[in-house]
Formats: structure tokens, sequence, C-alpha cells
């Protein structure tokens, strides 16, 4: 071990002990049920099959060594991680394969998962006498393939080691730019913060939904989860987006409050720091300030943290009203919804398609979508129709947008005579404001052959 690798062992252990006494005020001793639900096998795991996929240039066997000593002895939540973020095999296979200094320069800080189970179970005690109907969930520290540093399925909260462990010498020179941002990050030293992103997604397991409709439930759904763990550890965030958010609150609200309503959330959340702000997943601080307005305003402190975790957050009614008590915006937010719906491009017409009942020709092989508005030619979306997928139309190829980006055409499979066909433009389609389509269903018949 280097003196530098020492120096940062200590500090990360130093830090997990002063959390410790913040916690428990020197008094507490921890839970020994939740210390049980806490998992790190997954962990122990993976370095053996990582180690076995270096010993051998042969990628069958490489998959081989991933699946029997990592995957088929995986906790539930790996099985879980891999379900919510989409890993295969394959995909670990070519992060190992690809960013060996990345792993040897993390690998020492992932073992030291251990060392956080008293500081975890503390912090779970405290969540509980902030909300008393907690509710039960594992904590499973998996590894993963450099998507997510945590997040949760059901009652399980699932911790990317490989990224909530990272410090700012965690070497990140063999990234491609989707994975710039990793050295951002990694600068924040997330591995000293690692009860609070535990607390955080621990709040996310007792939510309704972890997934919302549009912008701003999502915001608040995320913001409540960071809200709360910083009442119930009493320590202020560690997330840049919180200081950064304080620092520009009017700017950020005043951008936010426009978009709140889209089902798109690339300009808020999981996003880039190349924006405006140059701060990505601002709408945690959005979300974060909304909960402490409210929070702030409510005379019985403990029924508003219960209402933040128990609210519906995808029934707009319930959503709107939560937020409007809060008095974050200032003024009421459903004219923000009707404004938000009259800015959005629309789908004008589509060519050579005649829509209704009247047939076309078999010989279409490419179609035009013509936008109203200048569309970002970065982004479209097709999916299937109200008829399902055996009546899809398939689209083969993209030919391209017009000069002036109101157009694309798309190539097609070949049409079958006497068929009914849809297709629905989705609102992954978006102006070059970054304001998303009203999805459009085309809908047609094919005449007789």
């Amino acid at each position: 071990m280097t003196q530098r690798q020492i120096i940062s062992s200590i500090a990360n252990r130093l830090a997990t002990v002063l959390l410790l006494l913040l916690i428990s005020g020197c008094t507490s001793k921890p839970s020994a049920l939740a210390e049980s639900s806490i998992f790190t096998s997954d962990i122990d795991n993976f370095w053996v099959a990582f180690d076995k996929v270096n010993s051998t240039e042969d990628s069958l066997q490489q998959l081989q060594f991933l699946k029997e000593l990592f995957i088929d002895k995986g906790t539930p939540g790996l099985a879980a991680m891999m379900e919510a973020k989409n890993y295969s095999a394959e995909e670990y296979q070519y992060v190992i394969l690809h960013y060996p200094k990345f792993w040897n320069s993390i690998r020492q800080h992932t073992q030291q998962a251990t060392d956080n189970r008293a500081a975890l179970a503390l912090g779970i005690e405290k969540l509980a006498q902030l909300y008393p109907d907690l509710a039960p969930a594992n904590i499973y520290f998996t590894i993963g393939a450099l998507r997510s540093n945590g997040t949760t399925l059901d009652s399980m909260v699932l911790i990317g080691s490989e990224l909530a462990f990272a410090n700012a010498e965690t070497i990140t020179e063999e990234f491609p730019d989707y994975l710039s941002h990793l050295r951002s990050y990694f600068n924040t030293v997330p591995g000293q913060h690692l009860v609070f992103l535990n607390i955080h997604e621990y709040v996310h397991t007792q939510q309704k939904t972890t997934i919302g409709y549009n912008l701003l439930a999502q915001t608040v759904i995320e913001g409540a989860a960071e809200f709360i763990a910083e009442k119930a550890l009493n320590i202020a965030s560690p997330n840049p987006q919180i200081s950064f958010g304080r620092n520009n609150e009017e700017r950020i609200r005043e951008a936010f409050a426009p978009e709140m309503f889209s089902p798109n959330f690339n300009n808020w959340l999981w996003n880039s720091p190349d924006n405006e702000f140059g701060m990505r997943d601002l709408a945690y601080y959005v979300g974060y300030d909304i909960c402490r307005h409210y929070y702030e305003a409510a005379a019985d402190k403990s029924l508003a943290i219960r209402q933040m975790i128990e609210l519906d957050y995808n029934k707009e009614e319930d959503l709107i009203q939560f937020v409007e008590q809060s008095g974050y915006f200032q003024q009421p937010i459903l004219p923000y919804k009707a404004s938000f719906e009259k800015s959005r491009p629309i789908v004008e017409r589509v060519s050579p398609m005649v829509e209704g009942d009247q047939g076309i020709d078999l010989d279409v092989t490419e179609i035009t979508i013509h936008f109203d508005q200048e569309m970002d030619d970065r982004y479209r979306g097709f999916d299937f129709g109200p008829l399902g997928e055996d009546n899809v139309v398939r689209i083969t190829r993209i030919l391209g947008f017009a000069e002036d980006r109101k157009s694309l055409r798309v190539e097609i499979e070949p049409l079958e005579p006497n068929k009914r066909y849809q297709v629905v433009f989705t609102s992954r389609f978006v102006n070059a404001a970054g304001i998303p389509l009203q999805p459009f269903l085309l809908d047609f018949k094919t005449g007789v052959q």
C-alpha cells in the first residue's frame, strides 16, 4: 500500500468514526437487526471473478467465470441491481477489460464496506425515530458496471460500490466521454458519505413509487429522500447540487418552472453538467428545497415528514397541493402546465401517408415526419400503437433530418396488403429548446394488392 493510499484509508475510517459520534451522541449501540440486514458478499465474489477474468484471454471463459463466480453466487441485491440497470455479464466483461486502472484503484476501497455496518445501523435507527412506521429494508453493497452509485428495487437498497467508494484519487483516465461526469463525482469523495447515500436510498424504499410521471413528481421524490436523510442524520447534505442551489436559488427556480410538467427529465436529472448552470442533477436541489419550505411552514413537523414519504407523487392533484402548500413557487403552478403544453412541438403531417380507412400504396418504403418547430436531431423515439407489436410500422433506418430540422425521413419495412398499421412518435423527440413532442399516433391501412 502506498503512503497516499494509507492516508486515504485512515481518512475514510476517521470519517466513519466521526459520523458514528454525530449520529449516536456517544450513547447508542448499533441495532443487531439493522446490521443483519446489510449484505456485502457480492463485493468479495466480484473480485474473485475479476481475478479469474484477467487470468485468461478466452472471452467465453471470461464470461463463464463472471456467471459462475459472481452472478450465480450473487445476493438478491445483485440480481435486483442487474434488473434495475439492465446489466449483463457481457457489460461487466467489457468494463473489466477496458478500465483496468480504474478497477485497481477502487478495489481496496470497496473492501471497506463492512467498516460501515455500525454507522449504517445507527443511521437507520435515527430514520426510524423520525418516521416511526419505517418498514424494514435490506441494504446490499453490490458491484455494478459504472451506471449507478445507488438505487432501489422494492424493499432493497442497492449500492453500486464501484462508484460509491470512489475518491479524488480514483483513476478515470481510461473513461470515454459518456463517463466523464464521474471525475467530478469522485472528487466529492463519495466514499466518505456512504451513510447519507444509504439513508437517502432507504427513504426511497418507503415511498409509494420511485418513478414519477413528470419532472415535478420525480423532483419531489428525489428531494424528499435528500431532505429526510439530512434531517434524520442531523448533518448537511454532502451533495454539491444542494450547496450550489442555495447560491443560485432564483435562477434555478425560474429555469425549472416552465419545464416542471414535462415527461422528460433531460435538463434536470441524470444529465451532464454541460448546461447553463454547469451543474448536473439540479432537480435534487429543487425537490429538496420544496420539501424544506414545506417542513418549515408546517406546524406539525412529524406530520410533515410523514406526508413527504406517503405522498402519492403521481396523483397530480395531491402533488400540486403539496408543492403549492410549500410556497416554493410563490404562485399557483397550474398555469405553468397550460403554458408548457402550449409550447410543445407537434407533428403536423406524415407524408406520403393517408390516415384512416383509405388504402395507401404498398410500394411506400420511407416516410417523412413533418414538425411545426425546429427539432433537436439528437433525440427521437418510436413506440407501438394501441394495437401492439403485430401492427407496428417498423422503422429500419433513420435517413436524417432536413436542413431546417423540421422534418425527418425514415425507412420502413415492406408493407403487407390489407393491413392496419400504427406507430407512435413519442415525447423522446424534443425541439431545439429541449421541450418534448406531444405524442402522435400514425394510424393507417394498406390497400389490397
